[in-house]
């Protein structure tokens, strides 16, 4: 099954498919209000609403966490479970349109083990842009039993990044891995060995680029399948779009660094590797 699900077929799967259930995950790292602000206003029918600083992080810890540290496994379970998400149950989890909410979203459900997760292709703006339904009437509530399962994906910390068959992938824009210029972290620059694959380049007009496009542009980059490959950004938000992508060209499964680069920087032996030019 692919990650990914289009307009079409989730549009179709509405009224179709029993044990379904969807997430909206749309979210602003500037107004972190704005996600929920637009869900209020109008959303896909039955869609829950899931906000990434509240619901899909725990909390910070000064001086030892990111910015979006990971969630307490048994808080999130409950919550799932709240909206009637069990063993088995398809979820479907969309942004506006960049994938990586959703994808968040997507990752820590299979980090709990489940596996009938999918992110909407192009997002509420492609859903809209086809004139699918929207509401903005609120689902009713229909708790289910969820119960994690061994996770099937992969967490990987600094220790391990040494190793020769391990590539570190950095998956935020040019500018911030060069350390040109750093709008959230007090820190700019890179994990030393880390190279640079920009996440919005796995899109195309807001979409995912195809399976074989995506093969094609990881393979020029340089990434062989005997690489265990290890993802982070920001905060690890937007490497799990970057995982999502990975699988769909058809890579095994790679690893996410949580913490990812706000999380690195807080240990005062780690330097940045910056360019010549910001040095």
């Amino acid at each position: 099954m692919s990650h990914l699900i289009s307009c079409q077929d989730l549009n179709k799967s509405l009224d179709t498919v029993e044990d379904l259930v969807v997430i909206d995950c749309r979210f602003d790292l500037t107004a972190p209000a704005l996600g929920l602000t637009q869900y209020l206003a109008d959303h896909i029918p039955g869609a829950h609403y899931l906000h990434l600083n509240d619901d899909l992080s725990g909390p910070i810890i000064a001086n030892q966490t990111g910015r979006h540290p990971l969630p307490s496994q048994k808080v999130l379970s409950r919550k799932l479970g709240q909206m009637g998400i069990q063993r088995g149950t398809q979820v479907v989890a969309y942004d506006q349109n960049q994938g990586a909410f959703a994808a968040r979203l997507w990752w820590l459900l299979r980090w709990l083990g489940h596996d009938t997760v999918q992110v909407l292709n192009g997002g509420y703006d492609d859903w809209r842009a086809h004139e699918h339904p929207i509401t903005h009437d609120l689902p009713a509530p229909q708790p289910a039993p969820f119960v994690s399962q061994p996770p099937l994906t992969r967490i990987m910390q600094q220790p391990d990044w040494n190793k020769p068959t391990n590539q570190l992938i950095d998956v935020r824009d040019p500018a911030r891995f060069r350390g040109d210029h750093e709008p959230i972290d007090p820190i700019a620059g890179h994990i030393p060995g880390a190279m640079n694959l920009p996440f919005l380049d796995n899109l195309e007009s807001g979409r995912f680029k195809d399976a074989a496009i995506l093969a094609k542009q990881f393979a020029k980059a340089g990434l062989a399948d005997a690489q265990t490959l290890v993802c982070y950004c920001g905060s690890g938000v937007t490497a799990t779009q970057m995982i999502l992508a990975l699988l769909e060209a058809g890579y095994p499964e790679p690893a996410l660094y949580p913490g990812s680069w706000s999380e690195w920087i807080l240990d005062p032996a780690h330097l940045a590797a910056l360019s010549d030019a910001t040095r």
